[in-house]
């Protein structure tokens, strides 16, 4: 009734507004929803970041893709093969048109997997792609990308979102601006405009090689503020909310006309420490900051009960996964134990970095409490998340909050950007935390094919990992998305990049 009544208005104030009910009527097939935060860049060689990802998936596809139940299904590509143990084959859909009218083609391809690549690009998210020793066009429809050595889960790192395929032309014409005034896909929307921190505005793509998107208009709302964002899907002002908030899910339940879809995340919230910094260098201080952090407290309080306890730095739902692996309990007589061996029994300050992320900050003040019970003085300072992002890979930091999305589903991008000694920074190791043997294991879980022995050099390397803690290991979450009255469709994915292609307005 609400989208009736609001074209009733619309046709009562058309001899006011000069406009035609055409163009009121799309207005009225605008699908709005609500995310937690802003992107920071819609160049996908420019960030690899949630709310960045979220929407510039909308426009963009990969040469494969992982469905909701995490399986390799077609994308650009619609068949691919291995060659031998360093080379695949991948042949593009014809006829694949971008928003700018141009053919996708293999020189495409070649294009945005080598600019992801290139050093003087510098993307957040160039290691996701960092095996690829070159990409040769076979013909126009048709590429070869050769890998440095054997590397086991390269069809799920192509399918990542920062694989996606860009067109070329675009890219150099909009230079600086592209990912902010300019962004060319081959998706099933296609930029309008950017107002940052209000909307992106999106709109469909009638020339899209696959299904069209039901809806005319698509226009994403950055809400910080999780109430505020329940509020909005509430009142009707969006019709999908992202990461309702436990608080609200009670509330939010007893409405009959918004539907609630959980689904179990691929991610991990945790605390990171600078393994640089004295005296986080020191490991008996990491493991007394595991034993003074009530994480049932953050899961119970903060997080409503929506998630797990994590024993270590993989989901449940990865592969290689270790499910065996010794859980920190919350024991602050044993941190301060652990505090007096390593000569710090009376304490020391640390600043602790968060986000503008309600749950982080929430999530802060109880490592803030519990770290004072023990004599560890925490100031914490919040940042947006582009300034987070920013001065944690700079390694300005004593400890973090954050959470990491092992969205390929495999445990080589959970462990290896976050553990490995040469993605120091940007790349995901922003506890810059170093050990020869894991680089060895994680390096081998790359390279051998047998999935057995892949699952074996995980379980070790996470073994040595929570040994040495890194992270103080709090919780998987798990995540619930609102959808009101006039949205049906939706499928959350596990990777967080929503198809929001599918969802249609009902028409009331």
């Amino acid at each position: 009734m609400k989208r009736l009544a609001l074209i009733m208005i619309i046709a009562v104030t058309l001899i006011f507004t000069g406009m035609t009910f055409t163009e009121k009527a799309i207005m009225a097939e605008e699908l709005v929803v609500a995310q937690e935060g802003s992107p920071v860049s819609l160049n996908p060689h420019g960030a690899n970041d949630g709310p960045s990802i979220k929407v510039w998936t909308q426009m963009h596809d990969n040469l494969i893709q992982l469905n909701e139940d995490m399986e390799i299904v077609p994308g650009l590509a619609h068949d691919w093969e291995q060659i031998d143990d360093l080379t695949w084959e991948f042949r593009l859909n014809q006829g694949v048109l971008f928003h700018n009218g141009q053919e996708l083609t293999a020189e495409d391809v070649k294009f945005s997997l080598e600019r992801l690549i290139d050093p003087e690009i510098s993307a957040p998210g160039a290691f996701i792609v960092d095996f690829i020793e070159s990409v040769e066009i076979i013909d126009q429809y048709t590429v070869q990308i050769t890998t440095e050595e054997p590397f086991a889960p390269i069809l799920n790192h192509l399918a990542h979102p920062v694989a996606v395929i860009l067109n070329q032309d675009a890219v150099e014409e909009a230079g600086d601006d592209y990912g902010t005034l300019k962004v060319v896909g081959t998706g099933p929307f296609k930029f309008v405009e950017w107002s940052t921190g209000e909307y992106v505005l999106l709109e469909r793509f009638d020339d899209y090689f696959g299904e069209n998107a039901k809806v005319e208009t698509l226009r994403i709302r950055p809400i910080v503020e999780d109430t505020v964002r329940s509020i909005e899907l509430e009142t009707g002002g969006v019709d999908i909310a992202y990461s309702i908030a436990p608080p609200d899910e009670e509330r939010l339940k007893e409405i009959e006309s918004i539907t609630l879809k959980p689904y179990e995340s691929l991610s991990s919230l945790y605390v990171g420490i600078n393994a640089e910094k004295e005296p986080l260098n020191n490991i008996k201080v990491r493991k007394a900051l595991n034993y003074a952090i009530n994480s049932d407290d953050i899961l119970d309080f903060i997080y409503g009960g929506q998630g797990v306890r994590a024993k270590g730095p993989l989901s449940p739902n990865i592969f290689a996964h270790n499910p065996d692996l010794y859980q920190y309990e919350f024991n602050p007589d044993r941190a301060r134990e652990l505090l007096e061996e390593a000569g710090y029994g009376d304490g020391f300050e640390l600043t602790l970095y968060t986000t503008d992320d309600p749950l982080f900050r929430q999530s802060s003040e109880i490592v803030q409490d519990n770290l004072s019970q023990i004599g560890i003085d925490v100031e914490v300072e919040t940042r947006t998340l582009g300034d987070f992002l920013e001065v944690t890979a700079q390694g300005e930091h004593d400890l973090f909050v954050l959470t990491w999305g092992t969205i390929t589903g495999d445990a080589d991008y959970g462990l290896y950007p976050l553990f490995h000694s040469s993605q120091f920074g940007s790349p995901g190791n922003r506890t810059f935390y170093a050990n020869d043997r894991v680089d060895e294991l994680l390096e081998e879980g790359r390279t051998v094919a047998d999935q057995s022995r892949r699952k074996e050099v995980y379980y070790e390397a996470q073994e040595i990992i929570v040994e040495e803690a890194p992270w103080v290991f709090i919780l998987n979450p798990s995540r619930l998305i609102g959808v009101g009255p006039d949205a049906e469709g939706f499928i959350p994915h596990p990777m967080v990049a929503h198809d929001l292609s599918r969802v249609e307005l009902k028409d009331n």
